[in-house]
């Protein structure tokens, strides 16, 4: 037995009831490929050729790990990746809108930039309450937690003693890692995902252990436990 799970047996947490949460980001988006900040929320773009490669070399790591499920939302980038990861393991993807990115209504397909020139009012009061207010036609990330935490508690409780993977968004992983770590979301911007990032969590009953947070294959995941 590992020191891990050695710690975790001691502190009295069930290694047969845990499930083990691949939590990644999908690749690239097309529209971002000239390295510019852009909100796309709930607009369905595709996902670039460095962005298949990036979710690629996590499909190639995660194929030797015992998956028995993969989910995603229904945006295509998120689709795309799960659809890479799954196929190692002969499993179709579950998508769901609960896991969607947030919707980002007046914002979307816009870059800060360009917020900037056309929304100022509007971009000084998002980042002055980032948790709380709603661009008009968007989410908060209340809204985000209201829709996605219980969803993904709902698919933990069905995978006990297994190992899954979610597909997800930057912003909504952002908001699931807040809630692992009991952070308050007003500190969601002390956590950060890289396109075709890796997070690993384990839930036990009414507990989350965080072993791995945006962690790149190219650095050889370090600090995986």
């Amino acid at each position: 037995m590992d020191a891990a799970s050695m710690r975790d047996k001691l502190l009295g947490w069930d290694l047969s009831e845990r499930c083990r949460l691949y939590l990644v980001r999908h690749g690239q988006a097309a529209n971002v490929t000239d390295g510019v900040l852009r909100y796309n929320g709930h607009i369905d773009v595709g996902v670039s050729a460095e962005g298949i490669r990036q979710i690629e070399g996590v499909a190639q790591y995660l194929r030797g790990k015992p998956i028995t499920s993969v989910y995603c939302s229904d945006l295509n980038r998120s689709r795309t990746g799960a659809e890479a990861i799954a196929r190692y393991h002969g499993l179709s993807p579950e998508a769901y809108p609960e896991f969607r990115e947030a919707k980002m209504g007046i914002w979307e397909g816009l870059t800060l930039g360009e917020i900037q020139e056309q929304y100022p009012e509007e971009i000084d009061k998002k980042f002055s309450d980032f948790p709380t207010y709603r661009v008009p036609g968007g989410e908060n990330l209340l809204d985000i937690r209201g829709r996605a935490i219980p969803k993904l508690k709902e698919l933990v409780g069905m995978n006990r003693g297994r190992e899954i993977v979610l597909v997800g968004h930057g912003g909504m992983n952002m908001v699931l890692l807040c809630e692992a770590l009991g952070l308050g979301l007003e500190r969601f911007f002390r956590i950060t995902q890289a396109n075709g990032c890796l997070n690993i969590i384990d839930y036990f009953h009414g507990t989350a252990v965080v072993r791995l947070m945006n962690g790149l294959v190219r650095d050889g995941l370090e600090g995986e436990s």
